[in-house]
């Protein structure tokens, strides 16, 4: 039983399945570790607590009734 199933599945032509199947996991393991350090890069550490102002200053002189 166990040699039927193995001379099945590790035939020449089978080999090409595994190298896509492989190349696709590599893919996404890759995807969600970089997804990770996209989403907490420092420039939005930054600007994280940051008002979404490009000009605060400016806005601030026209805004402001003093």
């Amino acid at each position: 039983m166990a040699s039927s199933t193995i001379n099945r599945w590790l035939r020449a032509e089978v080999y090409p399945l595994f190298a896509a199947v492989g190349v696709a996991v590599g893919i996404c393991g890759m995807q969600l570790v970089q997804g990770e350090k996209y989403a907490e890069h420092a420039l939005r550490k930054f600007v994280r607590n940051k008002s979404p102002e490009i000009m605060p200053s400016i806005n601030g002189f026209f805004s402001d009734p003093n």
